[in-house]
């Protein structure tokens, strides 16, 4: 049986076994994080804000693509050569691609909400339909399913990686026909430029925002509790989407070299490492959320371990009487604020803006 050269591993053994074992551990710490995640939403599903289910939506594509493609990956690590030809190829290729493409969608529209929420004016008293969130859930799937099924319909190509142990889009297929360069340039605009823009344009405003208001505050009076709020939820939030990028940004820009050269000229472990540590982006968000959040650090602790992850779903004791604070997510609407608080607020936006 005739062996297909491009599923060999071009690299030595201890780098494709070092590879596998990086990706098993990225691997249970993207599982046993989202799942963390996922639990919590669950133990307060009565009491999720609309702006929440984008954080729960992240939290699906990065299990999903750790699920659906790390153990493949780590066996053909294992392996030395890729398992299953074609067919698998084509599969990782697309669930890669899918859960990519869904989760830079997740975050550009959390970016537009996020800004939406910090910036409108206070007497608006914004809070963003659960119905808008759905139908913005909606759209990111069927956007990502969309550009997902192309390449198997004939625009684009599926193929493996320069080093042999993996597969995605076929980049420096661009250089042989204009079918695919199309494909190409319109995955970079669409998927690419356009989400990490919107985000880095919305993030930008807010912090604009932010730093007038509580700049303004400072010259005022004390800073409130909700203006500490709002500035640590959008570092959250920043915090989510420069992880995602710094992950990715490495990877498109060696995707981006190979369309100009033949994938050749890129030595084997060049490729390799960009592309890992892409796949580790699936296991910040957690740990993001766990270290500015103490509502989810509280949840976490209630995760008893025996014998496996054990989850209790009772809700904690609420002494107030008040619906549980939002854990990971908290627009506008989360925030408890005084009428002493809400005139600071008012006072120091006005001083701001003169």
């Amino acid at each position: 049986m005739e062996v297909d050269v491009r599923f060999v591993s071009k690299l030595h053994p201890a780098v494709d076994y070092a590879a596998g074992t990086f990706l098993l551990v990225i691997g249970i710490m993207t599982v046993v994080g989202n799942l963390a995640v996922l639990a919590t939403a669950i133990k307060r599903s009565a009491h999720l804000k609309s702006p929440e289910l984008l954080t729960i939506n992240l939290a699906v594509t990065d299990l999903g693509m750790a699920v659906s493609m790390y153990p493949l990956a780590i066996a053909s690590a294992w392996s030395h050569s890729w398992i299953g030809g074609d067919a698998s190829c084509m599969y990782y290729a697309l669930m890669g691609f899918f859960f990519g493409v869904a989760s830079m969608m997740t975050l550009s529209v959390m970016a537009i909400v996020r800004y939406q929420v910090t910036t409108s004016p206070r007497s608006n008293n914004c809070k963003i339909k659960k119905n808008i969130i759905c139908i913005s859930i909606t759209f990111i799937w069927l956007y990502s399913l969309a550009w997902a099924i192309m390449p198997l319909l004939g625009w684009g190509h599926y193929g493996p990686e320069p080093f042999g142990t993996s597969c995605t889009v076929a980049w420096d297929e661009s250089q042989n026909s204009v079918s695919d360069s199309s494909f190409i340039c319109c995955l970079f605009v669409l998927c690419t430029i356009l989400p990490a823009g919107t985000i880095v344009l919305c993030y930008s405003a807010i912090a604009w925002k932010l730093h007038k208001v509580y700049q303004g505050i400072q010259n005022c009076e004390r800073i409130t509790n909700s203006a500490k709020m709002e500035r640590k939820l959008t570092l959250m939030a920043i915090f989510v989407s420069v992880g995602f990028l710094s992950a990715w940004t490495p990877y498109a820009v060696v995707s981006l070299w190979s369309i100009f050269q033949s994938s050749e000229y890129i030595p084997p472990v060049v490729a390799l490492l960009p592309c890992l540590f892409a796949k580790s982006s699936t296991a910040y968000n957690p740990f993001i959320y766990y270290m500015f959040s103490k509502a989810f650090r509280q949840e976490i602790k209630q995760l008893q371990c025996c014998c496996g992850w054990r989850i209790h779903f009772s809700h904690s004791e609420n002494l107030t009487g008040n619906p549980p604070a939002s854990v990971i997510w908290a627009g506008r609407d989360t925030v408890q604020i005084s009428s002493a608080e809400k005139s600071n607020i008012r006072n120091a936006t006005v001083t701001s803006s003169q």
